[in-house]
């Protein structure tokens, strides 16, 4: 398989550098000259493609060098950007930055590297002027199949970047190309917190903002630059992966703003085997939807929620009672706090024993591979999965039926609850990773489907 994909990334030279600011900047302004703009986000991470998604008005997909193995790695970037006349990746963290402090593994470098994209750096200018390009240099000469060939300096005035991108020429003689930059927008800053930026969902001046950046990328970023080199990208090759087909389920999928943690891949497998996805609300919708075979409670904030969660009775019976009555189910990390008994003060659906706290600090943080201790829904004993941990709350049964281990330093530790219709734990996990995961939950809606007859909402 073949597919000639007009594709950049950006790579920051750290978190904080502005590579979200560019890469929303660049997504709008594309839009706005009528492209067909797919986009990605390097590594693990929810929220940015929340915005990107926003913005192209597409799903948009994560490449994680570390979920995916290099063949699954390709394909996902060759099928998501089929028919887009460009896609723009978005780095993590610094670009070198990967598992620990010392690998390069899960980093955007090794992304770029493993797809053969080019890279533009975005390197923050503020209070810098020849430092920058000693920043340049750096990343040029740090691994010698780097991919970078332009840079974008941010939040930097027109004065110094004339300067800076003639010296940039100079010194580097075409080694990597000035593609702009971008001065300080303080009304165009997005809030954060404790997981990374508020979601695209609360920023209620998203639209006026995302109007501004595209504005000024029209003015001080070379879009037709980074559409040329985009379009000199080299041909993706990759094997397909193929996944069954099955007769059609229904599964029901939490989504708002308490639920909104999903890999977009991860749900396309479930439609690409047949399943027909239903949205509902945990804090608006009174029961579960009707007719459904399979439950998938993804995770958010719902800490942020828990009183209008809490307060709607119906909807916490109606969750209980199906689960009670053997209705497939995947709850991770949000979805597996709201079936304990409570979070913090407020009570939940209590399908499950324990009670979620707030620990104060992220915890049990970061990729880790997850191996089943038993047989049950999504897998036999001793079979993996890779998957990632990224929260600040806790909970007093966390579970102990997959074992965690972090690679590199050796960690591990007991998690997840799971019997023959359950997988509920803090670790989020990809079906790309291990697409038999996404085969056995989907085989297991279809046993409720024509076993347990057809589902109907409890809890009325």
């Amino acid at each position: 398989m073949e597919s000639k994909i007009a594709r950049i990334l950006f790579a920051g030279t750290n978190s904080g550098c502005g590579k979200t600011t560019v890469t929303c900047a660049v997504l709008q302004a594309l839009v706005n000259r009528g492209l067909r703009v797919g986009a990605f986000k390097c590594g693990p991470d929810y929220i940015d493609p929340m915005f990107h998604s926003r913005i192209i008005g597409a799903k948009a997909a994560n490449l994680d060098s570390y979920f995916f193995d290099d063949n699954t790695l390709r394909f996902l970037l060759a099928q998501n950007g089929a028919d887009r006349d460009i896609s723009i990746v978005e780095g993590v963290m610094g670009y070198y930055d990967g598992m620990g402090l010392t690998s390069t593994r899960g980093s955007a470098y090794s992304v770029a590297r493993i797809t053969q994209t080019p890279v533009v750096l975005v390197v923050g200018a503020k209070g810098a002027s020849l430092s920058v390009l000693a920043t340049i240099q750096g990343f040029l000469d740090f691994c010698p199949d780097n991919q970078i060939q332009g840079v974008i300096l941010n939040q930097c005035t027109a004065s110094t970047y004339a300067a800076l991108a003639e010296e940039i020429r100079r010194r580097f003689a075409g080694r990597v190309c000035p593609l702009g930059y971008l001065p300080r927008l303080p009304d165009c800053t997005l809030e954060s917190r404790h997981l990374g930026l508020v979601t695209a969902a609360e920023v209620e001046d998203l639209q006026e903002k995302l109007r501004t950046l595209a504005v000024q990328a029209e003015k001080t970023l070379d879009l037709d630059g980074l559409l040329e080199l985009a379009k000199a990208a080299p041909i993706v090759r990759c094997e397909p992966v193929e996944l069954p087909r099955f007769a059609p389920v229904r599964i029901a999928v939490a989504k708002d703003r308490a639920f909104c943690f999903y890999y977009e891949d991860s749900l396309d497998a479930l439609t690409r085997m047949g399943a027909e996805l239903v949205p509902f609300s945990p804090l608006a919708d009174s029961v579960l939807p009707e007719n459904i075979q399979g439950l998938y409670l993804g995770g958010g904030y719902p800490e942020l929620y828990a009183g209008p969660l809490s307060e709607n009775a119906s909807m916490r019976r109606s969750v209980k009672s199906a689960l009670t009555n053997g209705l497939p189910c995947i709850a991770e990390c949000g979805g597996f706090m709201y079936l304990t008994e409570a979070i913090a003060d407020f009570p939940m659906v209590g399908y499950l024993p324990g009670k979620s706290f707030d620990n104060g600090k992220l915890t049990r943080f970061g990729y880790v591979r997850l191996r089943a201790e038993k047989d049950q829904m999504l897998c036999k004993a001793g079979e993996e999965i890779r998957g990632h941990e990224f929260h600040h709350w806790d909970c007093t049964e966390p579970g102990s039926d997959f074992a965690a281990l972090k690679e590199l330093s050796g960690r591990h530790w007991e998690c997840v609850v799971s019997t023959p219709t359950l997988y509920a734990g803090y670790p989020h996990f990809h079906f790309y990773a291990n697409p038999s995961f996404a085969v056995n939950f989907y085989r297991a809606c279809l046993e409720e489907k024509y076993h347990a007859g057809t589902y109907r909402p409890h809890g009325y």
